[in-house]
């Protein structure tokens, strides 16, 4: 996790060296000479990399709200843009992109760092991205009890993008809304004319 402080995949850490066997057999089997220079150290570099971008598996995302504050604004909040790398779980191949977060307070309000942690603490995983759009949405909505929140997350995908169609700058959006967003047009066309300013 960015930021002072940074998480780690423990279970990666426990298993270095059968990962690195295992990177290490891959390689062989797509192909390649294990023993050529640029090759000797990725198994390691892979697993150092998977303890980083798998640190979403040791951190629970409720928690990484931490303390919230008793603030009588209930107008829109939003954070926009907080930038976001995944990987999807169906080619475990890297998707990236940016979420933007909006909710309405009702006596309650988050740290505004505290909404970026979130998103990473979700996306630390093998995921896909309307389950990333849904849980910032739940989370939200059950720890700050707002009168509503609307999440749209922007996500390019390589195993779509680098494969199979192979459609590069192709961009997938998805959007949760909870409570008043739900109900209130006038509310989602203002948080999405805002994210466009």
């Amino acid at each position: 996790m960015a930021g002072r402080k940074d998480y780690v995949n423990a279970k990666v850490s426990d298993n270095r060296e059968q990962i690195e066997f295992h990177v290490k057999e891959i390689l062989k089997l797509i192909g390649e000479d294990v023993e050529r220079e640029g090759l000797l150290e990725t198994p390691a570099r892979v697993t150092r990399m998977y303890e980083e971008i798998f640190a979403g598996y040791e951190v629970d995302p409720r928690e990484v709200l931490g303390v919230t504050f008793d603030e009588q604004h209930e107008e829109l909040v939003i954070v926009r843009d907080i930038v976001y790398y995944s990987q999807c779980e169906h080619h475990m191949a890297p998707f990236f992109g940016k979420a933007h977060i909006g909710y309405l307070p009702s006596g309650k309000i988050a740290g505004l760092s505290k909404l970026a942690r979130l998103v990473e603490a979700v996306t630390r995983k093998l995921q896909v991205q309307e389950r990333i759009t849904s849980q910032i949405a739940d989370i939200l909505d059950e720890e700050l009890s707002p009168h509503g929140v609307m999440v749209v997350v922007e996500g390019e995908h390589l195993c779509m993008c680098a494969r199979g169609v192979k459609k590069p700058g192709s961009k997938t959006v998805t959007s949760a809304v909870r409570g008043e967003f739900r109900t209130s047009s006038a509310l989602r066309s203002e948080f999405l004319a805002l994210l466009k300013q």
